[in-house]
Formats: structure tokens, sequence, C-alpha cells
């Protein structure tokens, strides 16, 4: 089999010398077989096509997917787990790490083993998997170390993005005219845009932190009250810690990620995808209304944007685009944007938390080097009732000093406003 890597997935796949890739980890305590990993590692390759394959940018018209029938079983490097921050360590050692072996997979797995703590690092190419793939993916795991002799469903991947829109998508000749004039215009664009770098690359770091239970509790029934809802909230609380970190630099905005599933039935929720349609929101920096009524009035904003979305339209378009990917990527690289952070909230991760042989104490939210001049990006999950936070950015645009000052702002801007509402 050969498909053409998509736009979404081109611009994350960006070249064979330039490593995207998301880390999710797991913590557990219990007892992990290294067998029985094995087996359930060779299920998932088994199950899913983009496991198999390899990327070859070689072939006219490529990059392209390859199915690779000499391709090696997924690989698990052991190492021994010797602090709870080893596994951050060893995230940002995978930002930087190809998948350029000879029949290598796109996956990889880094195992942090201690007597009775395991911190389980899945490493993919963000070409191929978005949030919920990795969520997925890590079910998919943890259900095979616990129920080893069950198998998983194979599924066929698609050839083309024509195979994933519905039947009630037709293609007219006005959207062909208008796909063929915005990538024309994209042309214009991007032909007068930068394409260098303004400044030598720096260096790229993440933080982490969580909320405990009670913290989290107190932000959702907050927000519930509020009517409006936790995404909102940190978005105001972001926005607002970049103006008083960054002052007039601040942009106001951020991007947000919108799951293609809820619009694409074709992908479903086990399908592995890298495509994903966002949003930008905006902060009035003229607005006197408190904290919850920005943050109200940024859920209208929001609900509005995502129902507005033509997603099948967009995918379809998307694809006129492929002859001026490599001036998007290259001006990705040149230009700071016109906002502050990428936000991604993964919400509730659907995951149990107790099996057989060992217990799942905490799930980290993923970790990602963009090699974008602007590369900010915070994720946000929730698991156990504990809200779990990584930010990741570059020194050269965002030095991790005010990364650190930005993140006390936006958790105090929060939570001050509960401590004032408790004393209340």
């Amino acid at each position: 089999m050969k498909r053409k890597l998509i736009i979404g997935e081109r611009i994350m796949y960006v070249d064979a010398l330039t490593p995207v890739n998301c880390i999710y980890t797991v913590k557990i305590r219990g007892v992990i077989d290294p067998e029985v990993l094995r087996s359930a590692l060779y299920k998932i390759q088994k199950k899913h096509p983009l496991l198999r394959m390899k990327i070859d940018e070689q072939q006219a018209g490529g990059p392209y997917f390859i199915l690779d029938e000499n391709i090696k079983e997924i690989p698990v490097r052991i190492m021994e787990r010797n602090s709870e921050q080893d596994w951050l360590h060893e995230s940002k050692a995978e930002w930087h790490q190809l998948f350029d072996g000879e029949n290598e997979p796109l996956a990889r797995i880094v195992w942090l083993k201690s007597a009775e703590i395991s911190d389980i690092l899945l490493v993919f190419p963000h070409c191929i998997c978005d949030g919920s793939t990795l969520v997925a993916l890590t079910q998919e795991l943890l259900y095979l170390l616990d129920h080893p002799n069950m198998e998983l469903i194979p599924y066929a991947t698609f050839n083309s993005v024509k195979e994933l829109l519905t039947p009630a998508f037709a293609v007219s000749q006005m959207k062909i005219f208008k796909a063929r004039m915005f990538s024309l215009l994209g042309k214009v664009f991007f032909y007068f845009r930068p394409d260098k770098r303004k400044v030598a690359a720096g260096n790229y770091y993440a933080l982490h932190w969580s909320l405990d239970q009670q913290q989290t509790t107190e932000l959702v029934e907050r927000s519930k009250a509020a009517v409006t809802s936790v995404h909102a909230a940190l978005c105001i609380a972001v926005m607002k810690a970049f103006q008083q970190v960054k002052g007039a630099k601040a942009h106001g905005k951020v991007i947000c990620p919108v799951d293609i599933r809820q619009f694409i039935p074709e992908i479903k929720n086990d399908t592995m995808f890298a495509f994903a349609p966002i949003v930008e929101l905006e902060i009035d920096k003229k607005n006197d209304l408190d904290f919850w009524a920005m943050a109200r009035t940024l859920k209208a904003e929001l609900n509005a944007k995502v129902r507005a979305l033509k997603v099948e339209e967009l995918l379809w378009m998307s694809e006129y685009f492929h002859p001026v990917v490599g001036k998007m990527i290259s001006f990705l690289k040149a230009t700071d944007g016109t906002h502050d952070v990428t936000l991604s909230n993964m919400g509730i991760l659907r995951i149990a938390e107790t099996y057989q042989t060992f217990e799942v104490l905490a799930i980290r939210s993923p970790t990602v080097a963009f090699p974008w001049r602007n590369p900010s990006t915070m994720i946000v999950s929730t698991f156990k009732n504990t809200m779990d936070f990584t930010f990741m950015s570059n020194d050269t645009f965002l030095t991790e000093q005010e990364a650190e000052q930005i993140k006390s702002v936006a958790m105090n801007l929060i939570f001050e406003d509960l401590k004032q509402l408790s004393v209340a």
C-alpha cells in the first residue's frame, strides 16, 4: 500500500531531518510482564496500519506512507526509574530522536522501571497521531496488559481524503474553483512572507504541574456555577497571564485544536489520525468584565466558531495546498504568529484506573517540541479528578523564566478568585 500524506500529516511531518514527536506517559504501580508487554505491542501494531508503515519522501510527489512488509516490532527501551522526574527528562530526550532506522516502525516505548513503580512512555511522530489517538492507544495497551489473551480487530486505512467524506458532501465546480483560488492566493501570500528564522534556534523546555483533587473539583464547580467551561476559564487565565508577563508584546489570542472525529464519522475513536481543525479565541483587552464574565463570553465565542466549522470542506480543500506546503512550513519556522499559545484541553480521560495486577497512578499530559518560531503549547488533561498540565516552548521565543511566570499568574488568577469566594 502507498498513500500520500494529507496536508495535516504533511505539516506535522516537516521533513526527514526534523523530528516532531509526541510523548505520552502513564505511571503504573504493580507488575508488568515484559513478554506480555511485547505481545500487547505486537497486537496494537497489527491493528493499526500506520504502525506498519514507513515514510518515503524520495519518490516524486511524496512524502508517502508505504506499507513495509519487513517492519520490525515496536521497540522497548528499558531504563531504571530513579525519580519522579525521570519521565520528563526522557520525554525531552525523545523529542529529538528520529524514526529513521531500517525497517523501524513509527512508534517506540520507553519503560522506566523500579521495584514497584513504572513509567511507560509512548512515543509517536505527530504526523500519525493526535491527542485522541494517544488516549486510544493507551487504553488498548493497558487493556492488553490486563487481558493478554484478548485480540484487537484490525482496520483498513484510507487511501485518500475522499474516502473520509460523507455521501452528503458533494464536490461542485464552484467548490473546485474556490479551492484553486485559495491555493493560488496561498502561493502569493507565502511568496512575500519571510521563510528564514530571525534568530538561531534556542533550547526547548517543558514545564509540568498538576492541580490536586480539591483544586480540580473547585475549578470544575466554579466554572459550572458561572455558566462557562473549564476550557474557557483556562483560556482567559492564560491570555491574561501573557498580558501581565509580556505586556504590549502579548497578542491576547490562543489557538485551540478541535477533535475532528465529532465532524467526520469515518474517523473512529480508535483510528489513528493527525489532522485537527483549529479555532482562534481572543480576549478583549479593553473589556472591563470580571474574570468569569469574560469566560462566559469566550465560551459562547468558542461554541459559535466550532459550529461554524466546515470540516469536510476544509479537509477536502486542504489537499489543493500541497504545492505550497513547503512554504507553509518555512513560514511557521520564521513567523512569531498572531497568537500567544496553542492550548489543547484533552478533557477527562476515559481510561480505567485499576486492573488485575496493576494500578494506573497518573497520566501525564503529552509533551511535544514544535520546530516553529512560536512553539508555545499548553496541554491539559484530567485523570482521577486531577488536572495535569504541560507547557512547552523554546527559549528563543519565550524564556523558561517567562513561562514559569505565566504559569504562576494564570493559576493565581483562577485560584485567588476561588479563595475570595470561599471567604465570602
